[in-house]
């Protein structure tokens, strides 16, 4: 059976990085860490350090002005 469809809008955007990231995002993959392919890793990675400065108190303002522009534009 299939994963549940993602309910949340997504975006596409294209990362250049170097070889060595992408062996390692891979490597994650293969060992069943952070999604099934180097980009949901990559994703999950990603997502993960935006909620460590999210729960900074200097980005706390940050967060609130992008968390209400991207919900107006939705």
């Amino acid at each position: 059976m299939g994963r549940t469809p993602n309910p949340t809008k997504t975006v596409t955007f294209t990362v250049s990085t170097t070889q060595m990231v992408r062996a390692l995002l891979e490597a994650l993959v293969e060992r069943g860490f952070h999604g099934k392919n180097v980009a949901e890793a990559a994703e999950r990675l990603i997502s993960e350090k935006l909620q460590e400065f999210e729960a900074a108190p200097k980005y706390t303002d940050m967060f609130a002005e992008v968390r209400t522009r991207v919900l107006e534009e939705s």
